[in-house]
This record gives C-alpha cells, structure tokens and sequence, in this order.
C-alpha cells in the first residue's frame, strides 16, 4: 500500500492526466481542451513539472541561467506563460456563458468585431495574432448571448495551439451549439509570425479564412451583405 502511494508520489503529473485522457477514449491534440481530466492542485505540479523541462531546454542551447540575470528565473516565466496565458484553453473549462431566450424574436442579421484574437502555431509555437468577424442571423428559437461572450468564447478556443483552419471551425461548432442560429458566419484574418518571425520572413503576409453555415451557405445575397460590411484593411 505505502509501496504503491510512493511509486505514485513519484509520477509526473503530466503522466497522470495524460493516462485518464487515454483511458477515456479522448485524445490530447495540441487544439484539444483536457480541464476534465484535470483533477485539483494539478496545474500547479504541471506548472512546476514544464518549468523543470523548459530549464533543461535553457541548459541545452547553453544559457548559463546560474549567471545571467536576465534569464535566471526564464523557466519559470515561460512555464507560466504557456499554462496561465497562452494555452490556457487547453487546460480551463469553457467560460460560463449566460444564455437567454430569444423574447423579441429577433430575427435580422448581428455582426459582431473585430475581435483580436491571439493564439500559436501548433507547428512552431510562433505568435498568430489577427482580428475576427461573427455573423449571426437569429429565429425565434437562438439563445442571446452578450457581445463580450463572443470575445470570451474566441479567447477560450484561441488560447492553446492551432491551425487557423481549425480554429474557426471550433469556435464555430462552439457558437452553434451555444446560440442555434439560422445561420452563422466567421471571418479571421491573422499574420503568423511561422512566417514573419522565421522561415520566409515575410512582415506584410496574412491569412484570411471563412465559415458559412445555414442561410449563409444557402443565401448568396446574405453572405455578400455579411461580407461587405467587414471593413477591409488597407
């Protein structure tokens, strides 16, 4: 019994969660959300594992962070960054949205941004920093959500390692489940500093998607009034 509680004690937490996600049949891509497999008093252990790791990292391109102020306490910062702030929608729950019925039965189309959207790359962990449009056309049956929801909702899936691509097709299975819309439009625009920062070095490049769904598939004249109101960038 102690036996087993001391080979415990001596698991990485990573370990861990990483066997619940397994034994539930879940998998742990970068873009997934795991906070349910998460269990209290964990993200700190995780926070403390990653900053051991990330010191290896440091070690091994030859920092010398014992005698370099600037980077004495790096691990540790960056370790925080990852989890509390940039990847922070892998490891928190959704946040709480309050819903409300449609009592006006509002029924014409709501564009919500630009939202600023902040997110990594999943293949260099590069900054993708860019601005998002929403299009909604309500019924009588889509659940109202506040504006600033929409901004949280974004965060909440921008906030781990992505694909744009894939990105804007999350959060709008996100939104779609939450409102039941008649239609639902998406827009990002985004640099990636894959491309900027590194590689092609290219400042002036940016990547523009789109999701349409419901009347906005169906409708052509309703997409091209979505997107003529989506003030364009010189």
């Amino acid at each position: 019994m102690h036996a087993a509680a001391a080979d415990d004690e001596g698991t990485p937490v990573s370990v861990k969660i990483r066997e619940r996600v397994r034994a539930a049949g879940q998998r742990f891509n970068a873009n997934d959300n795991i906070a349910e497999f998460i269990q209290p008093g964990e993200l700190e252990r995780l926070l403390d594992e990653v900053e051991g790791k990330m010191q290896a990292v440091l070690d091994s391109l030859v920092i010398d962070t014992a005698r370099d102020h600037n980077t004495e306490r790096t691990a540790r910062r960056v370790a925080k960054m990852y989890l509390n702030e940039v990847f922070h929608g892998r490891y928190t729950p959704a946040p709480t949205i309050t819903e409300f019925p449609n009592a006006e039965h509002l029924n014409e189309l709501m564009i919500v941004g630009p939202i600023t959207v902040r997110s990594a790359c999943s293949h260099h962990l590069c900054p993708i920093i860019g601005k998002l449009w929403i299009g909604v056309m309500p019924n009588e049956h889509t659940n109202v959500i506040g504006l600033s929801k929409y901004a949280r909702l974004a965060e909440w899936i921008m906030g781990r390692p992505q694909i744009q691509e894939e990105a804007v097709v999350q959060l709008a299975d996100l939104i779609q489940h939450k409102t039941k819309p008649d239609g639902l439009a998406l827009v990002m625009q985004a640099s990636h500093f894959c491309m900027a920062w590194r590689g092609v070095k290219d400042m002036d490049s940016r990547m523009m998607n789109s999701v349409m769904r419901g009347v906005f598939l169906k409708d052509a004249n309703l997409r091209r009034e979505f997107l003529s109101l989506i003030p364009r960038e010189a």
